[in-house]
Formats: structure tokens, C-alpha cells, sequence
């Protein structure tokens, strides 16, 4: 069975992410809308900061990846964009993250932004996920 390879450097400084990862040809590739902190309404809730925002955007981002099929660990790369220029706010988000990722330490970009789409919105991940095909 064809597997996403996370790649970890023994070159570079050992980080809480791999490098790189690997999609094997054959595989199914799903680019994922950003994940936004929608409530049920499609509402940012108010009232929720940083790091409740990244783990409300991780659990939308899991049920889109259900949709597909796929779950975390199916995820190669993430962009994590977060509406801020305070490092300290990154931060938290970032924690947030690797916590819900937990041991798929899959490749990311965590970006400062200045403002996000919807009112009271903070954070948004994008995902790449890959499966292999289904038989036809």
C-alpha cells in the first residue's frame, strides 16, 4: 500500500515538522480549501483567540478530509496563516496545530498575515492530502 513519506533531515536542525514528504505516483492528491473556525452557522465564533480558533479550524479540516475519504495522517503539506504580526501569537497557533496533528509532524508554513476572510476570523490552515487510488 502506497503511504505519504514525511522526511526528516539529519542535516538541518531537528524541528516539530518534517522537511519534506513524499507522495508516491498512483496516489490521489486532494488540495483542501482553507480550513476556516467556523461554527455551525458559518460563523467565527466570539470570542475564541489563537490557539481555540487553530484546533476549531483543525476539527473543520478533519471533516472536510472525511469527505474525501482521508484523515490526518493522510495530509502531506499544511499552510497555517495566521492574522497577526505579534510572534507570540504564531506561536500559540502553531502549538495548537502540532498538538492535534499529534506524531504526523507532516511539513508547514506558518505565516503572519494581516487580515483573514471572514469578521473575527484569526487563523486558517490549507491542506494537501494524498490516498491511493481508488479501484474503478
Amino acid at each position: 500500500m502506497k503511504n505519504i513519506s514525511l522526511i526528516h533531515s539529519s542535516s538541518l536542525p531537528a524541528l516539530d515538522y518534517a522537511y519534506a514528504s513524499h507522495v508516491p505516483s498512483g496516489m490521489d492528491q486532494y488540495f483542501m480549501a482553507g480550513a476556516c473556525p467556523l461554527d455551525q452557522e458559518g460563523r467565527v465564533p466570539e470570542g475564541i483567540r489563537y490557539g481555540e480558533q487553530a484546533k476549531l479550524c483543525v476539527e473543520n479540516l478533519k471533516a472536510a478530509l472525511k469527505e474525501c475519504g482521508a484523515e490526518l495522517k493522510n495530509v502531506a503539506y499544511t499552510r497555517v496563516l495566521v492574522a497577526s504580526s505579534d510572534q507570540s501569537d504564531l506561536v500559540a497557533v502553531w502549538q495548537a496545530v502540532r498538538e492535534e496533528f499529534g506524531s504526523h509532524d507532516v511539513p508547514s508554513t506558518l505565516s503572519g498575515v494581516t487580515v483573514l476572510g471572514y469578521s473575527g476570523q484569526l487563523v486558517e490552515i490549507e491542506a494537501v492530502a494524498a490516498l491511493p487510488k481508488k479501484a474503478k
